[in-house]
């Protein structure tokens, strides 16, 4: 792995289970056949494509909207 390009990715991606989300979901794609999205060698892993990538801004995350925390306790039941 290049720490080069790990350092740049998390300037893009603060959150490091998120980072290792994307790189992850990545890898399992550029190693089914997908296309890279920036000039990568022979010598660089799917991991180093897939940092370099977000490192380069090509690939982006989006939360889901967080739904209002419950109590976890059942409403009661007007008679």
């Amino acid at each position: 792995m290049n720490n080069q390009f790990l350092a740049e990715a998390l300037k893009n991606v603060k959150n490091p289970n998120i980072l290792v989300n994307m790189v992850s979901q990545r890898v399992r794609q550029l190693g089914q056949g997908h296309k890279a999205l920036v000039a990568a060698d022979a010598r660089m892993s799917f991991m180093d494509v897939a940092l370099k990538e977000i490192a380069e801004g090509k690939l982006d995350y989006e939360l889901p909207p967080e739904e209002p925390v419950t109590s976890g306790k059942p409403a009661k039941k007007k008679k």
